[in-house]
C-alpha cells in the first residue's frame, strides 16, 4: 500500500517537472537570437538585389556583408559551443 502510494507521489512530481510549460528566459533568448540572424540575412537579400538594380550604393552593399559575416561567424562559434557540450554531455558515464 505505501509503495503504490509512494510511487504515485513520486510519478505526480516527476509528471510537473517535464510537464511543457512557458520557455525559460534562455529559451527566448535564443528564439530572438535566431530571428534576428535571420532578420539580418534578409537585409543582405534586401542589399544584394537594391545592388543588382542599381537602387544601393556598392559601399552600402559592402558594409552589408560585412555584418553578416561578423553575424554568421557568431553564430557558427555559438553553434560550436553547443556541439562540444552536446559531445562532452555524451562522453560522461551513466
Amino acid at each position: 500500500m505505501f509503495a503504490s502510494l509512494n510511487a504515485a507521489g513520486a510519478y505526480s512530481a516527476a509528471r510537473n517537472a517535464v510537464a511543457p510549460g512557458q520557455p525559460g528566459p534562455a529559451v527566448q533568448a535564443i528564439s530572438q537570437a535566431a530571428e534576428d540572424f535571420a532578420a539580418q540575412m534578409g537585409q543582405v537579400d534586401q542589399a544584394a538585389t537594391g545592388a543588382m538594380t542599381g537602387q544601393i550604393e556598392t559601399h552600402r552593399l559592402v558594409q552589408t556583408i560585412a555584418e553578416a559575416e561578423l553575424t554568421m561567424e557568431t553564430v557558427v562559434a555559438i553553434r560550436d559551443k553547443v556541439v562540444e557540450a552536446y559531445q562532452e554531455i555524451l562522453r560522461m558515464p551513466v
